[in-house]
């Protein structure tokens, strides 16, 4: 079949996430055929360096043998049973296993389908947690300026990407936005730790100011990812979990894109040394293969729910799909392959390579920055360097590039006027190479006028 025969059925009868569908006159739809390693390939035959992990999702790449065979294997026993009232070896363990691999404290684990889910889960544990213990006041949640935490609309309730604001904000709830610890905007000379210590005297007015009211406070630790990729150091996340405490506030850390060695360490949290009230994670739990999630929490919270049936305090929230034995499976393929191999220490390598193969971007006259975090790397676009003045969103100036790469062979999906890599970690240098050469071209010919 060529491309063009599947796109045109595509066009009668889907319609496309985070797409302008009448993008697609002129921007052909790519079907994809199968994928191994970092690699996919199109009906015809063309291959694509898969350069942002299939939206974050697919860590170890495609079509991994492990991971693939612990599903089939899978298949033969459990494919589903419910979860309510019902139990089975899969799932046991591995929230063994989590609880384990996570930061100390972290006891239970609730099981949902996707990144949103388990954001939702966690707002609506931390209130109904306070509900329980009679301080009803509390109803409010505080999220950072630029934070993205997923669609459904309890996550867009503590969101801020403008677009998504602005759209559905009369189904919003009302919450209290912080100033980001965003680092992009710190005065030149001040290092990325003094940026982000200064920033929290908000957060710390706001929590003084509102706590009695508030359930939680809710973060993605060191990266905002769907917020452009904007960056901060870790101190902000220690400061904040003392200041939660001392407030009387829960922490809920999402880590659904950042989770499972993105940032460097297992997850982001680490870096920080603090154990959240909340760990969100989704993503690259199952290593891209099935829609999966988790919310971890604490015994505290776990035994603020745990009473009589008739007093009603039990938490109301349910998945039909919850801790599927398929999902449960890949997952523990997943960290099967961490405990085994050195993904860790290789990821440092091929995060100094990124480092080391972008480092002259800095220079670059409509490159604002270059920043990463681990095997996250971003490339700001900018209109005027010296004046940080920013290409208007309008000429999509991210399009260009996204086209360009694909011409050559590479799937670079930019955020706006922003650039990023968050390859597989399977990845190997010379690929890596390819991709950054890719990602300066489309940078110089959207750049050019």
């Amino acid at each position: 079949m060529k491309n063009s025969d599947l796109v045109k059925r595509d066009l009668s009868v889907l319609w496309h996430p985070c797409t302008q569908m009448k993008d697609h006159e002129t921007l052909p739809l790519i079907p994809i055929r199968r994928g191994e390693g970092v690699w996919i390939e199109d009906l015809e035959g063309k291959r694509y360096i898969d350069a942002i992990s299939s939206w974050w999702v697919n860590i170890f790449g495609h079509a991994r043998p492990e991971i693939s065979d612990a599903i089939k294997r899978q298949l033969d026993k459990l494919e589903h049973v419910l979860l309510a009232g019902f139990t089975h070896e899969t799932v046991v363990e591995l929230s063994e296993r989590l609880v384990k691999i996570t930061p100390p404290g972290l006891t239970r684990c609730f099981y949902a389908d996707n990144g949103s889910s388990a954001v939702e889960i966690a707002l609506k544990m931390s209130f109904h947690y306070w509900r329980n213990h009679g301080q009803t006041r509390k109803t409010r949640f505080i999220s950072l300026a630029n934070s993205y935490h997923g669609e459904t609309l309890g996550a867009l309730s503590v969101g801020d990407i403008p677009l998504y604001r602005e759209t559905y904000q009369p189904l919003l709830h009302n919450n209290i936005i912080a100033p980001s610890p965003d680092c992009f905007d710190r005065a030149p000379g001040v290092s990325y730790e003094a940026h982000s210590r200064e920033s929290f005297s908000a957060m710390e007015d706001l929590l003084a100011q509102h706590a009695s009211e508030v359930c939680a406070v809710i973060v993605e630790p060191l990266i905002q990812c769907a917020g452009y990729m904007r960056m901060y150091h870790p101190v902000y996340l220690q400061m904040l979990r003392e200041a939660c405490d001392r407030h009387g506030v829960h922490l809920i850390a999402d880590e659904i894109a950042v989770g499972f060695g993105r940032t460097g360490t297992l997850f982001a949290c680490e870096q920080a040394q603090i154990t959240p009230d909340f760990m969100c994670l989704s993503k690259g739990l199952t290593g891209g293969y099935m829609p999966f999630a988790v919310t971890l929490t604490t015994d505290d919270v776990y035994q603020a729910f745990y009473d009589d049936y008739e007093k009603l305090t039990g938490f109301l929230h349910s998945h039909s799909f919850t801790g599927n034995p398929l999902g449960c499976s890949a997952a523990l393929a997943v960290l099967d392959i961490f405990d085994r191999e050195p993904v860790l220490a290789n990821n440092r390598k091929l995060a100094q390579c990124m480092h080391d193969l972008t480092a002259n971007l800095n220079d670059h006259p409509h490159i604002a920055e270059v920043r990463q975090t681990g095997m996250i790397l971003a490339l700001e676009m900018i209109k005027d360097k010296q004046k940080r003045t920013p290409y208007p969103w309008q000429e999509r100036r991210g399009l260009k590039v996204y086209r360009h790469a694909l011409s050559r062979g590479v799937l670079l999906r930019p955020i706006g006027n922003v650039v990023y890599l968050m390859p597989p970690y399977v990845i190997i240098p010379d690929e890596i190479a390819h991709v950054v050469n890719v990602a300066r071209e489309g940078i110089d010919l959207a750049t050019r006028d």
